[in-house]
């Protein structure tokens, strides 16, 4: 028999992220999310997906990359896949959160009068749209007692730029039996100024929809941090 020597003798010492990673799930228990500086919070999230890896180095790329947590969470799946150290499994999990969030959010407008709900209305579309990379333009579509029938993407663009069909619009409302909607659209570049494309857009289906008796409530401009309302502005 051969004779071990001291080093496979010696006891294996458990790698120094695991006691990392346990003190953070006693923080976390102690303290809540409010304890937790930001990529430490990605790091919790990446955890479970990631089990053997230092995440704490994942986590600051993250934010190094997409400049904050919540651009981190939203970031698009190739966009992700350039952080060194994430899996497609990791990814899974980051854009499970995110979807998770915004789920949290429609479910606060689900049979509630949306006029009467607007900064809910608000934190749900800042949440689904706030940080897209590209433009996505959406319509809400509202019932007589102004209570959310359907939220559909009509069309996802460019980063500056995503085409809208007034017509097309009109046809989704009559197919719900809408009698008002709610346009909606971000501006990934975080400015929720409105273009002048913007404005006639806007304009041309208010010309339609009046006639066919569908009111245009508001047409929101998501930004990144703050978002603009065309009835506000007297846009509308």
């Amino acid at each position: 028999m051969n004779q071990k020597t001291f080093d496979e003798l010696a006891p294996k010492s458990e790698p120094d992220h695991k006691g990392h990673r346990q003190r953070l799930r006693q923080r976390f228990r102690k303290t809540g999310e409010q304890g937790l500086a930001d990529y430490e919070l990605l790091e919790f999230l990446l955890f479970s997906a990631l089990p053997r890896q230092d995440t704490k180095k994942i986590a600051k790329a993250m934010l190094q990359r997409f400049g904050s947590f919540p651009a981190a969470l939203a970031a698009p799946r190739e966009r992700l896949k350039e952080i060194p150290g994430l899996s497609d499994i990791s990814i899974d999990a980051i854009q499970a959160v995110h979807a998770a969030v915004i789920r949290y959010h429609s479910a606060g407008l689900e049979r509630k009068q949306m006029l009467g709900s607007w900064q809910t209305v608000i934190d749900y579309l800042q949440a689904a749209m706030g940080h897209a990379g590209v433009e996505q333009f959406r319509v809400l579509f509202l019932d007589k007692k102004n209570a959310l029938i359907a939220d559909e993407v009509q069309q996802t663009g460019t980063v500056d730029h995503t085409p809208v069909y007034p017509r097309e619009v009109i046809r989704r409302a009559l197919e719900h039996s809408a009698t008002a909607i709610i346009l909606v659209h971000n501006h990934p570049s975080g400015d929720p100024t409105p273009s002048r494309a913007d404005i006639k857009m806007t304009r041309q289906i208010i010309d339609i929809a009046e006639p066919l008796g569908i009111t245009v409530h508001d047409h929101i401009i998501v930004g990144l941090r703050k978002n603009v309302s065309f009835r506000s502005l007297n846009l509308i």
